[in-house]
């Protein structure tokens, strides 16, 4: 073999098998892409004797990890919330627990277990979040294993092989097979320029006839990473027959099946043991008395030296002045709170879309996904409810909560259904990956992000294309991430390049304190108000 292919071509071809997170570690040890970092804020030790004041609207993550840096630095903090409980969309539903979705109020009637619940909001995190991971870390949160992919759940399209589900190790292995097979044909005959030397050229062939277990000719025959049809410890193996390649066409999953396990959905996730929410538990332990419930902020306006902000809490008005106030208020409902921003500031409030995101979930009567072999990860349909997740945790037991629909991105079509008609349609497609569903599920809950009081929404979105933001986007990205006034910053995850994760929520609020920082140049402090 005396063809040469480029690092470009070797990346292209690479990207062409799905395999994303090979393309992102190989660029990055090629140093074409940054490394991330552990990134915490250095903020200067507050004089105690004139401590600058900060008011913090909202206790999601962002509101809570800027409330506990400038508290640790001695700054004069008070944290409100209009939820009864902190930790925006970081939530965890329990036995007991009111799910507040505007027009469609549950209460959720799982068992009284420790290991009976459902992280309704954010249920894993990536070992590359180290923001995140350093907290856990910090606030005494202990964590376990999340399952992503497991090659014994399954994929079910109507498309392929007549509806039925296939297990994700028949699909991955056949369709990296005769993938390892185009690759090894076509090799030879790229263009070539920028070279391999002869060695690593059959080293790169070796690893292609390794990825799609190829026999002597390049050719795929099968393979045992399949699993067996029978035998395979005592005796000899079988192997299973071969899928028609045609059938594997017929998905859109088999882009997705050749990625899984890949970036930040692997391969090492995380939860926390007993739900997510102990992330949010943690904060508030380190937060004592700082953190104000049910309440209703009715005005936010910059008064030259600060911000000014009027709330009401059990029918009562009040008043509260600071040096600062740090927003994670979604933008979509602050644009509704009387304030004095500049127009410009207001403009790109008003520009951020709102994201939708639709959950369910079921108690299970027993753990029968253990009986085929499925110790967490996620099955993917191409029906409505898209995933079936089954829990990493509780092996063993009795009984289990497993996820019965996943719609991010979408929801509305779950949304116009009453909440009756929302679980029978997760039962009927889940009929379709497991027949059994319907006699080994009860006490079913659901939750629209979109219409869940105090947030209307999930996941920010800036872009109103699939090819980034534009100029005038961008623009407007930066005029809201910038302080109006000097004095108010918008955080959360909606300031971030990269919505719907904890460790955006985090970085934003990194992003505003160096700012605020930098802002002050360590200056005189300017004295707070107390609430009146």
């Amino acid at each position: 073999m005396n063809k040469r292919v480029t690092r470009r071509e070797l990346l292209t071809l690479l990207a062409a098998t799905g395999t994303s997170a090979t393309v992102l570690n190989a660029s990055a040890a090629l140093g074409m892409i940054p490394d991330t970092r552990l990134n915490l804020p250095e903020i200067p030790r507050a004089d105690p004797a004139n401590r600058p004041s900060v008011v913090i609207l909202g206790a999601g993550i962002s509101g809570l990890t800027a409330a506990y840096e400038l508290d640790k630095a001695g700054y004069d903090c008070v944290v409100l919330e209009a939820n009864s409980r902190a930790g925006g969309r970081c939530y965890t539903v329990r036995s007991g627990d009111v799910i507040d979705e505007v027009g469609n109020p549950q209460v959720c009637e799982f068992d009284d277990e420790p290991h009976m619940y459902f992280n309704a909001g954010p249920a894993r995190i990536p070992s590359s979040h180290r923001n995140l991971m350093h907290y856990c870390k910090e606030l005494g949160v202990e964590l376990e294993i999340f399952i992503n992919e497991n090659k014994e759940t399954y994929f079910q399209d109507d498309a392929m092989f007549g509806g039925k589900p296939v297990k994700n190790n028949i699909l991955t292995t056949n369709a990296r097979g005769f993938m390892a097979e185009i690759m090894a044909k076509s090799f030879t005959t790229a263009e070539l320029d920028e070279s391999f030397s002869e060695y690593e050229a059959e080293a790169l062939m070796s690893a292609v006839r390794s990825f799609g277990d190829l026999n002597d000719d390049d050719l795929y025959t099968g393979s045992f990473r399949a699993g067996y049809k029978a035998g395979g410890f005592i005796d000899h193996g079988v192997q299973k027959e071969v899928v028609a390649f045609k059938e594997l066409l017929k998905t859109r999953f088999l882009n997705m099946a050749l990625s899984q396990n890949e970036g930040e959905t692997g391969p090492v996730l995380f939860q926390p043991v007993g739900g997510m929410d102990m992330i949010v538990k943690g904060f508030e332990r380190a937060l004592p008395d700082k953190i104000y419930y049910d309440i209703l902020v009715t005005s936010v306006q910059l008064n030259g030296d600060g911000v000014d902000v009027q709330y009401e809490h059990n029918g009562m008005k009040y008043a509260i002045s600071a040096d600062y106030c740090f927003n994670c208020i979604p933008t979509h409902l602050m644009t509704g709170i009387p304030n004095n921003f500049p127009s410009e500031y207001v403009q790109a409030m008003q520009y951020v879309k709102r994201g939708e995101a639709y959950k369910s979930a079921f108690q299970a009567k027993r753990r029968f996904w253990e009986d085929d072999d499925i110790y967490g990860g996620i099955t993917w349909t191409n029906q409505p409810i898209r995933q079936i997740w089954y829990p990493p945790h509780g092996v063993h037991k009795a009984k289990g909560v497993i996820l019965s629909a996943y719609d991010f991105g979408g929801g509305m079509h779950f949304t116009r259904l009453s909440q009756e008609e929302r679980l029978e349609t997760a039962i009927k497609q889940g009929e379709k990956v497991h027949p059994d569903y319907r006699q080994l599920t009860e006490k079913g809950i659901t939750i629209a992000w979109h219409r869940m009081n105090h947030m209307l929404g999930c996941a920010a979105r800036w872009s109103s294309s699939f090819g980034g933001m534009t100029e005038e986007e961008e623009r407007m990205y930066h005029t809201l991430q910038a302080p109006a006034g000097g004095r108010h910053y918008t955080i959360g995850d909606q300031i971030s390049m990269h919505t719907a994760w904890q460790e955006s929520a985090i970085l934003s609020a990194f992003w505003a304190i160096n700012d605020m920082v930098e802002r002050r140049g360590g200056t005189g402090r300017m004295p707070g108000q107390q609430v009146v």
